[in-house]
């Protein structure tokens, strides 16, 4: 057994593979590093990928809602600037999603058109305003608040 393990990459099932590959790079900046049969493997540039996609039709099943499986999966930004470009693009899409202040983070939590759960946050425990500690905080976030300070963003 390993002493340290880290996950390397994320592996969803979609329905149409250039929707969600168009998706992926719109909201997240992901690019196309390499495309075999039914799936897409994407990166942010720092590995040969940490998301793959897998086509598997336009009628495949939905996993139910309160069946066990994976919730979502995260992407963390690296600063308030890319926080609020990242809600902004989302809402002006008309992307529905929700932002949270976990006070250890701010996240927005939404999901890509197979209905595949997704988070982007911002890691704040370094901050003024963070907490060092989860402790199941989980206020609202409004758009004022994640915008103030970026020109082009309302709130």
């Amino acid at each position: 057994m390993p002493h340290r393990v880290r996950i390397g990459h994320a592996h969803l099932k979609v329905r149409d593979l250039e929707r969600s590959i168009e998706f992926y790079r719109r909201f997240l900046g992901l690019e196309v590093t390499e495309r075999t049969g039914p799936f897409v493997f994407l990166t942010g540039g720092a590995v040969h990928h940490e998301l793959a996609l897998q086509a598997v039709g336009p009628r495949a099943p939905s996993p139910p809602a309160a069946g066990v499986g994976l919730y979502h999966v995260a992407f963390e930004v690296s600063d308030r600037r890319a926080f609020a470009e990242a809600f902004h693009a989302l809402a002006a899409a008309g992307v529905p999603l929700a932002a949270v202040d976990h006070g250890i983070s701010w996240a927005l939590y939404f999901a890509d058109p197979d209905g595949n759960g997704l988070e982007i946050y911002l890691d704040v425990r370094g901050t003024p305003e963070g907490t060092r500690q989860w402790n199941g905080r989980t206020l609202p976030l409004d758009a004022q608040r994640i915008c103030e300070g970026f020109e082009g963003f309302e709130g």
